[in-house]
């Protein structure tokens, strides 16, 4: 399913010179702008992201944070990521995000203006050798010979229970290294964030947030630590990045029916304060929290009235947005419709 829209990038602040702008050009793509801030965008026609199949997301990926990181190099060092994929139809709905996030995003500017991200993964230079030292500890050694004086070979079955108790050692080994190189790095980031590892090679991935002045002395550390591990480990740095990891832009459009339901759900009227729904979601927590009971029933029953006033706390935000108005309340469904709320990705 192709549509033809606009695709963004990421949000800068306008205080850079025109000629910054006039560059964007040479990556093919363009800026919208509202008050003091752009969106960098490009117009083609992209299939929406929930039909790529995995190749095809990989591609979009590269060439997103590609764009990004182009758009970087021209001399845009403050560049607000938004989620991959992000397409909108028109140049209304741009400005729209543009002015309904403004507040939000001119925050989130001043945050990052002096930030960046560095991204780390470590890996074992030699893990079968790593896997060789841990098949020989005392405890995994006990477990084949309490197998082996029952049988002369391992069974399938025994040689995964082996295995299992492998991997625990090796994930656990893994732990404590990683918990050592943040313990190294964590003097000087702001923050950090622990992603996924993609194969048993693969010891810590980890996104750093860090002052740039800090960079050099952010490679010096990492340096010491290649040092320190006597070539068991390599490390591999990307950066510096926009802060991907900690600051990425989503927009989410509210669902009217879901809105009502939620009203419903909480036994509230069709005009209710932000107030008066937090107050509406304590008075029936305290009477289904699971910690106060055993049924499934009235766990489930608390999840629903969770999922209500969240619901709830995100429209009143995005009404918010929307009016700049300090009072929001439930208004008719009618006027629910084409609200977004601009937020950061979780």
């Amino acid at each position: 399913m192709e549509n033809k829209g606009i695709y963004i990038y990421g949000i800068v602040p306008n205080f850079y010179g025109t000629e910054y702008f006039r560059l964007l050009k040479n990556l093919g793509v363009n800026f919208i702008s509202f008050d003091n801030i752009s969106a960098i965008v490009s117009e083609n026609e992209t299939e929406h992201i929930n039909f790529l199949d995995r190749e095809s997301l990989a591609h979009l990926l590269v060439h997103h944070q590609k764009t990004i990181e182009g758009i970087m190099a021209i001399g845009f060092n403050m560049i607000l990521p938004m989620k991959l994929g992000t397409i909108v139809p028109a140049k209304k709905d741009v400005l729209n995000i543009l002015e309904n996030g403004h507040d939000l995003i001119i925050s989130i500017l001043k945050k990052i203006e002096s930030l960046t991200e560095i991204d780390m993964v470590a890996t074992w230079a030699n893990l079968s050798g790593v896997l060789k030292e841990i098949s020989v500890q005392p405890d995994i050694v006990a477990l084949k010979d309490e197998i082996l004086k029952k049988t002369d070979t391992l069974s399938q079955i025994e040689q995964v229970k082996v295995g299992m108790l492998v991997q625990t050692k090796l994930n656990e080994k893994n732990k404590t290294i990683e918990l050592k190189i943040l313990d190294a790095l964590s003097s000087f980031c702001i923050d950090v964030k622990i992603h996924e590892v993609m194969n048993d090679k693969m010891v810590t991935n980890s996104a750093f947030l860090i002052n740039r002045n800090k960079k050099e002395k952010f490679e010096q550390v990492i340096d010491q630590l290649d040092e320190e591990f006597k070539g068991l480990l390599n490390f591999k740095l990307v950066g510096p990045l926009p802060c991907y990891s900690f600051y990425t832009i989503e927009i989410k459009e509210l669902n009217a029916e879901h809105v009502v339901l939620a009203k419903k759900k909480l036994g509230l009227s069709d005009e209710s304060t932000e107030s008066e729904v937090k107050k509406a979601y304590f008075e029936k927590a305290k009477l289904l929290h699971p910690d106060a009971h055993s049924n499934n029933g009235e766990e489930e029953d608390f999840n629903s009235i969770n999922n209500a006033y969240l619901t709830l706390l995100e429209y009143h935000t995005a009404v918010k947005q929307s009016s700049k108005d300090d009072y929001s309340s439930l208004v008719k469904e009618k006027e629910i419709e084409n609200l977004i709320l601009v937020k950061i990705k979780e």
